[in-house]
C-alpha cells in the first residue's frame, strides 16, 4: 500500500468500514497510478476536502480534483467524485452508460459487490486529472 501523505487522510481511511476501505484504497492506488502514467499530470496532492480523500493536481494544476469517499447513509455504496461545474460526469455518462451508475453531475457511484471496470474508470480519471490542459487547448 502507498503511504499516506497527509495523517489527516489516513485517520479518514481508517473511519471507513473495513470492506469499504479496501476498495477505496483500491480506488486510491487507481488514482496515484493513473497519474503516474498519464502525460502532464504531475506529482499528485493527497488532501481533504469536504473532509473526504481528495487527489489535487496542486503542482501542474492541469486537472480537476478527484475525490472518494463512503456514506454511513448508504452503507452499501461508495463514490469517486467530480467537480459538478464541470462537464465530466456528462461526458462519462455518454461514453459508459452500461459501466457505471452516476449521480447527479457530481459521482460515479459503486456497490460493495461490484466489479469495477478499472480500465474504464483510469480513463475517467486520467480525463479529470487533464480537465484544464483539454480546456486551454485553441
Amino acid at each position: 500500500m502507498r503511504p499516506f501523505q497527509d495523517a489527516e487522510v489516513a485517520k479518514v481511511f481508517d473511519t471507513y468500514p473495513p470492506h469499504i476501505r479496501t476498495k477505496l484504497l483500491a480506488l486510491r492506488e487507481l488514482i496515484f497510478e493513473t497519474a503516474a502514467t498519464t502525460h502532464g499530470v504531475g506529482e499528485l496532492e493527497e488532501t481533504l476536502k469536504w473532509g473526504e480523500p481528495a487527489y489535487v493536481t496542486a503542482q501542474t494544476k492541469s486537472g480537476s480534483t478527484v475525490r472518494i469517499d463512503w456514506k454511513k447513509s448508504k452503507p452499501r455504496e461508495y463514490a469517486m467524485y467530480f467537480h459538478c461545474k464541470t462537464t465530466l460526469v456528462d461526458t462519462f455518462r455518454t461514453l459508459f452508460p452500461a459501466e457505471f451508475r452516476f449521480e447527479g453531475n457530481r459521482a460515479i457511484v459503486f456497490d460493495e459487490s461490484d466489479i469495477i471496470p478499472f480500465d474504464a474508470l483510469a480513463f475517467c480519471v486520467a480525463t479529470s486529472l487533464t480537465y484544464h490542459l483539454k480546456n486551454t487547448v485553441s
